[in-house]
């Protein structure tokens, strides 16, 4: 196995940088740029030294013994200044050490998923915890790195692998009298591990949504105030504004944290007949984008319509309010009369959807355990037609096991191996 190393924090100008190193070169990588054998305590303030003694930093170097560490393997850590000069010296100094050479993206969790010390989904998590924006993310990513989503597939796959070995304990014992009629406990057991997974996979989409952000489409007729309002939220001007109609002709994007959720609103051209081709388009995609967003906001007076479907959840509020007397359920970008309302409003609403999300939040989880579901229905059916279609059935929980085994990454992962750490920087 190489010894590798990279920077794992930030490039840049910073007060500390963190330098890993990983394999069974790596504390003496690190002994011979200190100067010497390292502190058994594991961590000792040291004067960094090139091949040829010339000082590099003043850093504290750690030491963690193999398979106490991140990777599983032998590792070092040099803490030292985070100079960009100074840390491009290290790093070249490491490149001179025989033995080492520079990590690919992701190869220290790769590592430490080989060596066990992360499964497939705690590796997911630690990507999605590095690329979290909101709170929501944060602890979503947090949960699933700490193993949740494989505690649970562990608990499903430890029920089927005894519901098979019941199946087939009578399988072995065809010829003799079973004392026991299994088949209560079997379905007991596939009906549990079913009603687990059933509710986990109707819980990936909004997951999903938590990971990657809502989509919020402010809609309306020309000049009811959707860029102005886009702008008061953004708090910049992200959008023209203009008195004539039709200005906006694209779809104008906007990211926000909201109520700790990441929300992207979506500022669209104004619903309406027109000859003008350019606006026509930009109308077209104003009605695509609004029926793809999880969440419209109507702009528009009480029974006016839009040519777009109101669907449960939708917000409609009356634009314009500084121009209103009567200002109950409206708003205004301009003077910002209502926002707090709305925020509120398209935070509780979304908030509210979110609470059915569950551990697993990826595409592939949710076909991983509609494979294992699969399984649990093909077993179920089969187990009708009487023991001597048993073995049978038991083939189809193993199926279903292997399904669940592929959610952490135990088998059939290899080819989506390389698609994961390519998204990791080089520090991890």
């Amino acid at each position: 196995m190489d010894t590798i190393f990279a920077l794992a924090t930030s490039r840049g100008k910073a007060g500390v940088a963190v330098i890993r190193i990983s394999g069974p070169l790596a504390h003496a990588a690190a002994a011979r740029l200190g100067g010497g054998d390292l502190s058994a305590r594991g961590m000792t303030l040291r004067s960094l030294r090139d091949e040829s003694g010339a000082a590099l930093d003043d850093g504290l170097v750690l030491t963690f013994a193999a398979p106490a560490s991140f990777t599983g393997e032998d590792v070092a850590e040099l803490q030292v200044h985070g100079s960009v000069a100074g840390v491009s010296a290290i790093l070249s100094a490491l490149g001179r050490v025989p033995g080492l050479r520079l990590a690919e993206p992701g190869e220290f969790t790769r590592r430490a998923l080989e060596n066990g010390k992360l499964d497939l989904a705690q590796v997911e998590g630690l990507a999605d915890l590095i690329d979290a924006e909101t709170e929501a993310q944060r602890k979503q990513a947090h949960h699933l790195l700490q193993g949740a989503l494989g505690d649970l597939a562990e608990g499903w796959r430890r029920d089927l692998i005894r519901a098979a070995a019941l199946i087939e304990a009578v399988i072995d014992f065809a010829d003799e009298e079973v004392p026991t009629d299994v088949t209560p406990e079997v379905r007991q057991l596939l009906d549990r591990v079913d009603a687990d997974l059933t509710r986990e996979t109707a819980g990936v989409r909004m997951a999903e949504r938590i990971r990657e952000g809502f989509e919020v489409a402010i809609i309306g007729k020309p000049n009811a105030g959707k860029s102005t309002l886009l702008n008061a939220l953004a708090g910049r001007e992200a959008a023209i504004t203009s008195e004539h109609a039709g200005t906006t002709r694209d779809v104008i994007e906007v990211w926000m944290d909201l109520a700790g959720l990441p929300v992207t609103l979506l500022d669209t051209a104004g619903l309406r007949d027109t000859e003008d081709a350019v606006e026509g388009m930009g109308i077209a995609l104003a009605r695509k984008r609004a029926e793809a967003a999880d969440l419209r906001v109507f702009l528009a007076e009480p029974g006016e319509e839009l040519e777009v479907a109101w669907r449960a959840g939708d917000i409609r509020a009356r634009p314009k309010a500084d121009r209103l007397t009567e200002k109950s359920g409206a708003i205004s970008g301009l003077t910002g009369e209502g926002l707090d309302w709305l925020v509120a409003e398209i935070g509780r609403e979304l908030s509210d959807r979110s609470a059915s999300a569950g551990i697993a939040t990826r595409d592939r989880h949710r076909a991983a355990m509609e494979r294992a579901r699969a399984g649990l229905d093909a077993a179920r059916s089969i187990l009708e037609r009487g023991p001597e279609m048993y073995d049978i059935a038991a083939e189809e929980l193993r199926n279903a096991i292997r399904a669940l085994e592929s959610l952490v990454g135990r088998v059939d992962v290899e080819n989506l191996l390389d698609e994961i750490f390519a998204s990791f920087c080089l520090g991890k």
